[in-house]
């Protein structure tokens, strides 16, 4: 059959089936019912024609033709409404989400310091937020299949998303997310803290057979600790004890270690003390271009993603007997007003 047919029709053909196909059986109940129920008898008086006078004006023809057309209609919209009802639908090959079963929350700095003007976008100069913005966010999409979560941290951390399979939700949080709304200082550990928290690490270890999840944290800084009620090193001691590795991301064009007094500088000793300490990895960020290699080499780091089971993807098609029944529906009484 599938060599007869085209390639899309016996896709369809193959992928077709009907929810409840036991409704079937309904199909001759009419038929049934006009042979065995006994039929209605006439009551009160009839005019008789004799049937040559019938066939000489007509009125026999227009009657039986009359009657022929109203059996179809009858037929055809019990038929096409016993078939809506069997639920016909068809199976359409669906594309499996890559699965790997990892936790990645998104710790990111929201001080007033990444509002400065020092890196490029487009060829044109922008915010570092802006920078983060656009490229978090398609690192954040591109994990399609992970749980991923956000955290906003300045003088205060919450969670700006929780974890969730729904990536774009995140990514929208990151492109929403405005400076100002926790403060204008830097709270790292208090970042970290809050990101930790919403890793629970009593699910790390799952039933025989299912592969732990592998927990991590992504976090970004362009300053130095300066807010919050914890210490950056305090912090990552936690991380290694329960299991969660931390990427940190030093972004800006001038370290502590050298800044000469300068403000809006990063402390990239205590950001990379902090990955090293967890078993993570540090990367230094001074461009556009090396933030887009760090997401790269992140999502390389916590890959190891393959595509899960393909679930069924069923599509319903009783719409379009449901609409054939109801167009002999109204041509049924459109014939019966003409009568």
């Amino acid at each position: 059959m599938s060599g007869i047919l085209p390639g899309w029709l016996a896709a369809f053909v193959s992928g077709f089936d009907l929810a409840t196909p036991w409704l079937l059986l309904a199909l001759p109940l009419p038929w049934l019912a006009a042979r065995l129920l006994p039929r209605a008898r006439m009551e009160g008086g009839a005019l008789r024609i004799p049937g040559t006078l019938a066939v000489g004006t007509g009125t026999g023809v227009d009657i039986a033709g009359r009657g022929r057309r109203r059996a179809t209609l009858v037929w055809g919209l019990w038929i096409a409404l016993v078939l809506a009802l069997s639920g016909p639908r068809v199976v359409l090959p669906a594309t499996a989400l890559p699965a790997s079963g990892r936790e990645i929350m998104i710790a990111m700095d929201l001080s007033g310091s990444m509002e400065r003007r020092d890196f490029s976008l487009d060829g044109e100069t922008v915010s570092r937020l802006a920078a983060v913005k656009r490229v978090g966010a398609d690192f954040i999409r591109r994990r399609a299949g992970d749980r991923i979560g956000l955290v906003i941290f300045a003088d205060q951390a919450y969670v700006a998303a929780g974890l969730t399979f729904d990536t774009a939700s995140v990514a929208r949080a990151l492109e929403e997310a405005a400076i100002g709304i926790s403060g204008r200082s830097t709270g790292i550990g208090d970042g970290l803290g809050l990101a930790l928290r919403r890793l629970d690490p009593r699910d790390a270890a799952l039933p025989e057979g299912r592969p732990s999840r592998t927990k991590a944290v992504v976090l970004l800084s362009d300053g130095a600790n300066n807010a919050g009620q914890t210490a950056p090193k305090d912090v990552a001691d936690l991380a290694r004890e329960i299991g969660v590795k931390v990427y940190t991301i030093a972004l800006g064009p001038r370290d502590l270690a050298d800044a000469d007094g300068e403000q809006d500088v990063v402390d990239s000793e205590t950001l990379r003390t902090m990955a090293q300490t967890s078993g993570g990895e540090f990367f230094r960020v001074r461009t556009t271009d090396d933030l887009v290699r760090v997401a790269g080499a992140i999502d390389a780091l916590e890959g190891g993603r393959a595509g899960g089971p393909p679930l069924p993807l069923r599509r319903d098609l009783w719409i379009w007997p449901g609409t054939l029944a109801l167009a002999f529906a109204v041509a049924l009484l459109s014939a019966r007003r003409a009568a």
